[in-house]
């Protein structure tokens, strides 16, 4: 699909609900001058972002996309800690066997997670990104600068975002973003990728914070339809001690020390035709990664 053909249905969509402000448009020259201090904002806050331990909950039901009957689910508590030495870690806290029988979640999926929900367009990442002003609207009272953004070019392996940003007007920060993570297509593979908007708060009266992410779309795979409904929350922003160096580390244990070294697991095996084995053990303090690929179905003997 046509990005430009994308970008009116996210305008149409109904989740998209905020009115357009009457105000004035800005200038070509201020349009710009707009979009690179707001980036630089989000560079300030990425930074900042970076001190704060959070708690994140990821929830994800299957429906049929037919009859809408409930399949199964993915459930996922985990913290963003540091440990003594100023590490960055993520700890599982709780990792239920995912149900999921419809679909399955992928690598790209876990990378969508974590960096495209909840999109931070910086300036050091604004040059890989074609940004549009579509004009002035209104979010909860907030006047807001509305950007339609893409990916100038895709490479393998990496994951964007494509969709819309609301920029508030005084901040210049981002402050609601709805659209898809994308990225080069694997061949062989048939993947789809829900919709989703991202909300943020102001959390330190400084910067805008992710705090809810949702998605409820109904992805068309070659042989089926299969409706998600997702939740992303993140809560509990602590900011960490400031005089301490942050590096991303190694997982803890939950008496918050590093955890011992795990095997590197095996690669994945490709693609077959054989149907995704059923869940017999709980999965390992750190789980495995999952994604939105429709499974296989077996060939008829």
């Amino acid at each position: 699909m046509r990005a430009t053909i994308l970008f009116c249905s996210l305008v149409l969509a109904g989740s998209v609900s905020a009115v357009w402000a009457n105000k004035v448009n800005p200038t070509e020259a201020e349009i710009e001058d707009i979009i690179k201090r707001f980036a630089g904002k989000e560079a300030e806050f990425a930074k900042a972002r970076e001190r704060y331990t959070y708690r994140q909950t990821v929830s994800v039901r299957e429906f049929d996309g037919s009859s809408g009957a409930a399949g199964g689910n993915f459930e996922l508590l985990s913290d963003i800690v540091f440990t003594a030495d100023g590490k960055r870690t993520e700890r599982i806290v709780k990792a239920p066997v995912p149900t999921l029988k419809m679909v399955q979640l992928t690598p790209e999926d876990e990378q969508d997670l974590r960096s495209v929900q909840p999109f931070v367009l910086t300036s050091r990442d604004i040059d890989l990104y074609h940004v549009r002003y579509l004009g002035n609207e209104t979010l909860d009272e907030i006047p807001c600068y509305a950007f339609a953004v893409k990916p100038k070019k895709m490479e393998p392996g990496k994951r964007y975002f494509q969709g819309i940003v609301w920029v508030d007007q005084d901040e210049l920060q981002i402050v609601k973003s709805y659209g898809r993570g994308t990225g080069v297509r694997k061949k062989g593979f048939d993947q789809k990728f829900p919709k989703f908007e991202t909300y943020r708060e102001q959390i330190d009266g400084k910067f805008w914070f992710p705090t809810f992410t949702t998605a409820n779309d109904t992805l068309h795979f070659e042989d089926s339809a299969v409706r998600l409904r997702m939740t992303v929350r993140y809560e509990e922003y602590k900011q960490f001690g400031a005089d301490i160096k942050i590096t991303f580390g190694d997982a803890v244990a939950s008496d918050g020390k590093p955890a011992a070294a795990e095997p590197t697991p095996p690669a994945a095996a490709p693609a077959t035709n054989e149907p995704p084995a059923a869940a017999t053990e709980p999965p390992a303090a750190k789980p495995q990664v999952y994604t939105n690929e429709k499974p296989k179905k077996p060939k008829k003997r």
